[in-house]
């Protein structure tokens, strides 16, 4: 009788082992960039088991140049992305299937600097300057974007095309640099350089950034594990904002290239663009969305309208 009961006992562990083995669901999160602390809210929820316990084995995956978001999500090997939000809208208007479930950066962080010193703290004192150009993203949409608004034409400046080593602005080659106030900007500062900005946000500019999205097949067809992603996802978001020294711990552990002082400047540099207001991380409205595709249209980004009702959706979003 004992060896009977042993046999069931050892079968009755082996069944709740493979349960729990199949309890979590493998889903991979790819980020817009490198690790960093911008996405600081994805490694809390991570490190702190809050995927864990939404049932998520969760891979976060950074981004760059060679793993773009979109192609990576919308390619169906991985299930859940980060990208600015003109670029869902831009896939969107090319055919592919990517939806916002969530803005994370509702402020963006993207400014036009100069040295301080160089007297260029307005777009009317672009005018015959050298103005660094990140060529074909959302830093030329909005770039553009402000020259139109304040009424500087770029042939009254000199556009030269660079990418992300700000060499050129520090040695003076360049007037004007395209850069993130939660990180070039940061980075300028620790080389001794301190800096003028010229926000977009000052001249009404002020788009979402950073946006948590996945595919029309995902939401169809695992809503689910959709929501648990979101709703844990967020939760890490909140957690970071709270506890931004411990965010920025557990950020640099993502890379030992890490800098703990310069990732703890990024995440609290962060937290008005996270909450620049009441709302929850994570909110977006209509009329956002709609702002931000007029723009787009303006520019010849996009052809047309799209459906926005399709390109994101709140329902994953706690009311």
């Amino acid at each position: 009788m004992r060896n009977i009961w042993l046999s069931v006992f050892a079968g009755a562990m082996i069944a709740a082992s493979s349960f729990t083995a199949q309890a979590a669901d493998s889903v991979t999160v790819r980020l817009k960039w490198f690790n960093q602390a911008q996405f600081a809210g994805f490694y809390v929820a991570k490190e702190k088991g809050l995927y864990q316990a939404a049932g998520l084995d969760v891979a976060v995956q950074p981004g760059g140049p060679d793993f773009p978001s979109i192609q990576m999500v919308a390619g169906g090997n991985e299930q859940f992305g980060v990208t600015s939000a003109d670029q869902i809208l831009i896939a969107r208007g090319k055919g592919v299937p990517v939806v916002a479930l969530a803005v994370i950066y509702r402020k963006s962080p993207f400014v036009l600097f100069s040295l301080k010193g160089s007297g260029i703290d307005t777009p009317a004192k672009f005018v015959g300057k050298k103005i660094g150009l990140k060529v074909g993203g959302n830093e030329e949409l909005v770039y553009r974007a402000l020259l139109k608004k304040t009424g500087v034409s770029s042939k009254s400046l000199t556009e030269i095309p660079v990418k992300f080593d700000m060499t050129p602005l520090l040695t003076k080659q360049l007037d004007v640099w395209p850069g993130y106030l939660n990180n070039e900007v940061i980075a300028a500062r620790e080389k001794g350089f301190d800096v003028d900005i010229i926000s977009p946000a000052d001249y009404g500019l002020d788009f979402y950034a950073d946006t948590l999205f996945t595919t029309e097949a995902m939401v169809r067809d695992h809503p689910d594990e959709v929501q648990r992603f979101v709703t844990a996802t967020l939760k890490g978001w909140a957690d970071a904002v709270a506890h931004p020294e411990e965010a920025a711990k557990l950020t640099v552990k993502q890379d030992s290239k890490l800098s703990y002082p310069h990732e703890l400047t990024m995440m609290k540099d962060s937290i008005p663009l996270l909450k620049p207001d009441a709302q929850p991380i994570g909110s977006m409205q209509l009329a956002n969305w709609t702002s931000l595709q007029n723009l787009l249209i303006q520019g010849n980004f996009l052809k047309g309208p799209l459906d926005l009702n399709k390109a994101f959706t709140t329902k994953f979003l706690a009311p």
